[in-house]
């Protein structure tokens, strides 16, 4: 398929309901408001893609760009075009998603994720909480940095009730993660989650809610998934 032929798709995929929702969320002009489920579904028809995923993404439509990321080749993407598509992420869904899934699942991921919490601008920052995420969801503990994660931890901790909004949630979803996939950090990322407590964040006057770390933490356990490292960030 060409993109041409893609976007062509999308369009017919349309949703005005959709739209609807999306936009709540944060979602712009130009999309359809086409379901993940049916994106995934242009998925197999082009499997991975570099080239193609790289002309999505430049479109600019929201649809076109989530399905980019579905469709990008990891081992192709550099250091410049994970920063380029980060900047251009500007809704959480591409920015804490999108984008932190693919830049999770390259050789960059735990270097772009530390540099970009930094960064003053809020879904950059938030794209780097998520992508140290989804790191610590697929890789083994052997390969991690327990030492920063520790650290990061407590930064958490201390910064995320002061933080940008999208960063909160970002940051709280970090200690999820955290407590969640190292089981090292559990007990940690349990006791700072249960002084967190509730986080607020303005989702937007939509029904999602902020999960409450410490619980979250706690129905793993129960389930007895602590430390089960996920294939792929991508889902």
């Amino acid at each position: 398929m060409t993109a041409q032929e893609i976007m062509k798709e999308l369009e017919s995929l349309g949703s005005e309901s959709t739209k609807k929702i999306l936009i709540k969320h944060g979602a712009k002009e130009p999309f359809y408001g086409v379901k993940v489920a049916d994106l995934k579904k242009i998925l197999k028809k082009t499997r991975k893609n570099h080239d193609l995923a790289m002309e999505l993404y430049a479109t600019g439509n929201s649809d076109a760009m989530y399905l980019a990321g579905l469709m990008a080749d990891e081992t192709k993407m550099t250091k410049t075009i994970l920063n380029k598509w980060a900047k251009e992420a500007y809704w959480y869904m591409l920015s804490e998603y999108t984008v932190a899934w693919v830049a999770s699942e390259t050789k960059h991921g735990f270097e772009l994720g530390n540099k970009w919490i930094e960064s003053k601008k809020e879904h950059i920052a938030a794209a780097g909480w998520a992508t140290l995420s989804s790191y610590a969801s697929i890789k083994p503990d052997e390969e991690l940095d327990i030492a920063r994660y520790s650290e990061l931890l407590d930064r958490a901790g201390e910064e995320v009730h002061d933080a940008q909004n999208r960063v909160r949630y970002a940051m709280n979803g970090f200690v999820i993660a955290t407590g969640c996939f190292i089981t090292e950090l559990t007990q940690k990322a349990s006791e700072i989650g249960a002084n967190i407590g509730k986080v607020s964040v303005d989702m937007g006057g939509t029904a999602c809610k902020v999960p409450l770390a410490k619980e979250y933490i706690e129905k793993v356990s129960t389930k007895g998934r602590l430390g089960k490292k996920k294939k792929q960030a991508r889902c």
